[in-house]
């Protein structure tokens, strides 16, 4: 099998840009070529540019490459000042009887949005409340339906938490834990591509959470999803994004009000 070509390296930025709107750098060329050659090795190809031509005719294989070059990094109450502020800040004031809607935009294998969720089932309880959750990767959002991870993956989980929404695995799952089903029933998962015109989500989110994903988009392509998600928004709802992130020179109605959280101008 022949190595990846700068020309290929560049069909495949193309892909991801035309697809998701996702910037590959010519710095993940050792990426895209590891992450893709069992594909070429499956399927008796010798070239990236054989395999180019093949998923431009064979949809699944298309997604399959989308969801392999798509960074899928997560883990559990990542940047957990943003978990604080949405139980001090946005469930603490939720007004009785009002559902208060998340959608974790970019949620990987799950860890964001059953995050999220444990929260909001200590400050809400059998209060309404629901989560979205979705990704362009029907790879990651099949473990996230799955809802099982390996025991390492509970360190940052705060001890109450894990003990009240978290089952241990034994015999064949030894090893592992699972989301447990009353807080998984919480948590709506979709494909969703973000770089489109976005799908009926149920109507406007409280909260969108869309962390780590923009520093991938250039600027055109940062401002069209971020006037999506402000019309996904209530008036005054919340967005958090990374913390290496900033929506600075953007022109949508957001304020910032702390690092890395916007609120939707009212």
């Amino acid at each position: 099998m022949s190595s990846l070509t700068e020309s290929e390296m560049s069909a495949f930025s193309r892909l991801m840009i035309d697809a998701a709107g996702i910037t590959l750098a010519a710095s993940k060329k050792a990426l895209v070529e590891g992450r893709l050659s069992k594909r070429l090795q499956a399927l008796g190809l010798t070239s990236f540019t054989a395999y180019l031509q093949h998923i431009r005719g064979d949809a699944t294989e298309r997604q399959r490459a989308i969801d392999l070059l798509t960074t899928n990094e997560t883990y559990f109450f990542r940047e957990p000042q943003h978990f604080a502020y949405l139980a001090e800040r946005i469930a603490a004031v939720q007004p009785p009887g009002q559902p208060l809607r998340v959608w974790s935009a970019a949620c990987s294998s799950g860890e964001e949005p059953y995050s999220i969720a444990m929260v909001l089932a200590e400050r809400l309880g059998q209060r309404p409340w629901h989560i979205v959750a979705s990704d362009i990767s029907s790879r990651v959002i099949d473990l996230a339906r799955n809802a099982v991870y390996p025991m390492e993956r509970a360190e940052r989980i705060p001890p109450a938490y894990l003990k009240a929404h978290c089952l241990k695995g034994t015999g064949a799952h030894a090893g592992k834990f699972a989301v447990a089903p009353q807080l998984r029933e919480r948590v709506e998962f979709r494909m969703v591509n973000l770089n489109a015109p976005l799908p009926d989500l149920g109507g406007v989110f409280d909260l969108i959470v869309l962390r780590n994903v923009m520093i991938y988009f250039d600027g055109d392509t940062k401002r069209a999803v971020c006037r999506r998600l402000v019309d996904m928004l209530r008036p005054a709802g919340h967005l958090f994004v990374g913390h290496s992130e900033s929506l600075s020179g953007l022109d949508v109605p957001l304020t910032m009000v702390q690092p890395a959280v916007y609120r939707k101008d009212a």
